[in-house]
């Protein structure tokens, strides 16, 4: 029996792992990738009695892994919070409990992989799944999961300075692009219980950190394309840094400007775009419907993306991100 850790390489996906095999140790093969990287799956061909446990990865976009790894005889772990399907889960699979699957889908705007994993584990590893949050820039929801840590504001800032760190690490058109592979990101989190301990003891942290302000400083010199009081629409270069950082720079956009819609095109080779989209924070809601109006777009409520805009498709897009959010 071949067990594998199936994870999104952002700091939910991350975190939502750690917590689960600090509690849960097991050998496993680790399966990751770039943030946009989702079909995971497909690259996983489980035999029965293969165990397969997948975090953070919509179960929409990898229904015919599922569907595989079931009809094999594998079981499966399933925990996510995006875009899972319009039918309920008992009409998509046929989900024996015998066979040992488990899934636990809540695509509610307010919580993430890492704090289904904590609700899971009751809380045993807590301050991950605020990292894991923070990371996700649900910062009102990682403030109510640690609230029984009893964190000062340093600590909280830390934690929040740690989570969007290693959201940051995900974002990229190539692995080439990232700082570290989200699976070697991983490794180094792994000896650590404490996130504070890492925070304080780790090399690989404090380059990650230094990267990560470099590249938010370009992104902090770029001025929007289109705004209005509802919207603002960013278009940055095709240059390592903001493939890098466009993600991250759009989490620090809507929290700086809550009421707002925001959009981050990345200029593609192709003469096409990249798009990261988050909804205002006031409402966490419509960017995954706004993206699935096109191909390869997807997402959840709060914070969705376009892996690949036609040039052609731009002006539609600008027209219905403003429509959705007006």
């Amino acid at each position: 029996m071949t067990s594998y850790d199936i994870f999104n390489g952002d700091a939910d996906g991350i975190c939502a792992l750690h917590q689960l095999r600090l509690q849960h140790p097991q050998e496993s093969t680790l399966i990751t990738g770039l943030k946009r990287d989702i079909n995971l799956l497909d690259y996983v061909h489980p035999v029965r009695e293969d165990h397969l446990t997948v975090l953070d990865i919509s179960l929409d976009k990898n229904r015919l892994g599922v569907e595989r790894a079931l009809g094999v005889g594998a079981s499966l772990f399933y925990a996510d919070h995006h875009f899972a399907g319009d039918e309920p889960l008992e009409r998509q699979f046929s989900l024996a409990k015998s066979s040992g699957n488990q899934f636990l889908i809540d695509t509610t705007p307010d919580t993430c992989t890492s704090l289904i994993i904590n609700q899971y584990l009751d809380g045993a590893e807590r301050a991950w799944a605020v990292t894991g949050a923070y990371g996700d820039n649900l910062f009102e929801s990682a403030q109510k999961a640690a609230e029984p840590l009893n964190l000062s504001q340093a600590q909280h800032q830390q934690l929040k300075e740690l989570g969007t760190c290693l959201n940051y690490n995900g974002y990229g058109f190539t692995l080439d692009d990232l700082i570290y592979h989200p699976a070697a990101l991983y490794r180094q989190i792994m000896p650590y219980r404490d996130p504070f301990q890492f925070i304080a003891d780790e090399p690989a942290y404090l380059q990650l950190q230094e990267a990560y302000h470099a590249d938010l400083d370009e992104a902090n010199r770029s001025q929007p394309v289109h705004s209005d009081p509802h919207t603002a629409l960013f278009i940055l270069p095709n240059q390592r840094w903001a493939r890098r950082v466009s993600g991250v720079f759009g989490n620090r956009l809507a929290q700086d400007n809550p009421n707002r819609a925001h959009a981050v095109l990345i200029e593609m080779t192709t003469g096409d775009y990249r798009v990261s989209v988050r909804a205002p924070l006031v409402t966490k809601k419509g960017a995954d419907e706004l993206c699935r109006q096109f191909d390869t777009g997807g997402g959840r409520q709060a914070a969705a993306g376009i892996n690949q805009l036609c040039h052609s498709q731009l002006d539609k897009f600008v027209e219905l991100f403003i429509r959705q959010f007006s």
